[in-house]
């Protein structure tokens, strides 16, 4: 050994144990590097089994079609989950408070709002038809209107599920009351052509079925 290699081999071991660690033992890498370069997809909903099925909680519908098969944990106020590519999650607030969960997790992770994409119901749209876009307007949502309130910005992205306006414009009642049978065969055809489309999340496009 060169009287270099034993000087360096002295600076590891000294290095070492100011640190804690035994010799020979490296540093741990930065490996939340790549971690914070994940998207955050925010499915909206409101918890609990009286509104599991209903068409205010399509988001949290979407989610389960999906990512069937996630690990979740209770934080940011919201049952969160992560895969290669994003961080997931459902907002446990109820749909009016959605922007608390969200404003959570995007200043913890300092996530931009070109990274964010919240996916919800939307009375603008029939039925049948979904559409992913950039800003626009909140269509009278209150979950939305308290992200954009919370978060200090509108311009993240939004895939719109449609679920048509009611009849006897009750919109309360409407989007907490279960889909009927039909609708869910429909939305189901919908879930089907949105999941074709996943490596096309922050682009923008629009289809509607039937």
């Amino acid at each position: 050994r060169t009287l270099c290699n034993v000087g360096a081999e002295c600076l590891h071991s000294n290095f070492s144990k100011m640190l804690h660690l035994p010799f020979g033992w490296k540093v741990p890498q930065d490996r939340g590097r790549e971690d914070k370069m994940k998207r955050l997809i925010v499915f909206l909903g409101n918890p609990g089994k009286e509104y599991e099925n209903t068409r205010h909680n399509a988001g949290f519908l979407l989610c389960n079609e999906l990512f069937p098969a996630l690990s979740w944990q209770s934080k940011f106020h919201s049952m969160y989950s992560e895969t290669s590519e994003y961080r997931i999650l459902k907002p446990l607030t109820y749909m009016n408070l959605s922007g608390t969960a969200v404003s959570e997790c995007t200043s913890f992770f300092k996530i931009k709002c070109d990274d964010i994409l919240i996916v919800h119901d939307d009375l603008e749209l029939p039925l049948g038809k979904a559409k992913m876009q950039k800003g626009g307007g909140l269509q009278g949502h209150n979950g939305l209107r308290n992200i954009k309130e919370r978060v200090g910005n509108d311009g993240f992205w939004r895939l719109r599920i449609g679920i048509g306006r009611p009849k006897n414009n009750d919109v309360r009642l409407y989007v907490t009351t279960p889909f009927t049978k039909d609708e869910a065969i429909t939305l189901s055809h919908v879930f089907d052509k949105i999941n074709e489309k996943r490596q096309f999340f922050y682009e923008e496009w629009e289809f509607s079925i039937g």
